[in-house]
């Protein structure tokens, strides 16, 4: 799929070691698993959405902003800033500026590039505009866990 919707807006890179029987795609929603990236889709689930995206924005740490084929060793970049903006899919709905997103689901799992409605705890992203009815897509910041600016109810020091 190999996505990267980046609109605008600083980003703030991090290089994180990825497995190399793990497959990140650039514009992946991606975790820290102890040191390793992870995409979205290999969160385990819980025992439903809301709590899943609680325990992933724990760990979020941001956007993908390259790939990672199975195989390959070499760390990849990742945005954790909450000053930059990106365009993802969207469950099909109204949003207000500031609305909290977290990953949208299919089949028990977390999706890697769609977001839908969240509790504010469970919240990885929100939204950079307003829409005046149903969306496909949706112009978003993220909230990762390990940037202390960020909206993410996990982003401390200490």
């Amino acid at each position: 799929m190999n996505r990267l919707r980046f609109r605008s807006g600083q980003v703030q890179m991090r290089k994180v070691r990825v497995d190399s029987a793990t497959v990140i795609e650039a514009g992946d929603l991606v975790w820290l698993d102890g040191d390793d990236a992870k995409p979205a889709s290999d969160f385990t689930w819980t025992t439903d959405l809301a709590t899943t995206q609680a325990a992933f924005a724990a760990k979020f740490l941001g956007v993908a902003h390259q790939q990672s084929a199975a195989g390959d060793v070499d760390p990849i970049s990742v945005d954790v800033s909450p000053h930059s903006v990106y365009e993802f899919d969207a469950n099909s709905a109204a949003y207000e500026i500031g609305a909290p997103l977290g990953p949208d689901e299919q089949s028990s799992a977390l999706m890697n590039q769609q977001l839908e409605a969240a509790a504010a705890a469970n919240a990885v992203a929100r939204a950079a505009e307003s829409t005046p009815g149903a969306q496909a897509t949706l112009r978003v910041t993220i909230a990762s866990a390990y940037a202390t600016g960020s909206a993410n109810v996990n982003a401390a020091l200490g």
